[in-house]
């Protein structure tokens, strides 16, 4: 137990297991940040759910890059954090637009709640988010 949370919270690796069960807790806390501020925006701003979902999603997104790159993937980083962040935010680009069709699929045409229709995209998205994330890492353009 105690190697365990020595390689999730010390340590850094490049074990895939340990990596995916470190992005699912700054997944998690990301979700949290995202899905929260969706239904703030929506329901306490009286944002339509579409627009609040994309802001939801990039605060979302800013929160999931520091914690990534921190806790997730800091042994796999990149000489140019520039490039680093560009490729994080591209492949957030691409998990917003999917994110969002999925939302507006879920409430609009199978009549889902917007928020139960989030934390379905949600659950998807991530997935797309942690394979994208570790693909770029293992091609190691520009690292260190």
């Amino acid at each position: 137990m105690i190697e365990l949370i020595n390689k999730l919270f010390i340590k850094d690796t490049d074990n895939v297991f340990v990596q995916f069960l470190m992005y699912g807790i700054v997944g998690g806390i990301a979700a949290v940040v995202n899905i929260g501020m969706l239904y703030v925006f929506t329901d306490f701003f009286g944002l339509h759910y579409i627009f609040s979902n994309i802001l939801a999603f990039t605060l979302g997104l800013i929160t999931n890059y520091f914690l990534s790159v921190r806790y997730v993937f800091s042994k796999e980083r990149k000489k140019d954090r520039k490039i680093e962040f560009i490729v994080h935010v591209s492949i957030g680009i691409i998990g917003l637009c999917l994110d969002t069709l999925l939302v507006y699929l879920f409430t609009d045409k199978v009549n889902l709640y917007y928020m139960t229709s989030k934390i379905i995209s949600t659950a998807i998205v991530f997935g797309y988010n942690f394979i994208a994330r570790k693909m770029f890492h293992l091609a190691g353009a520009g690292k260190k």
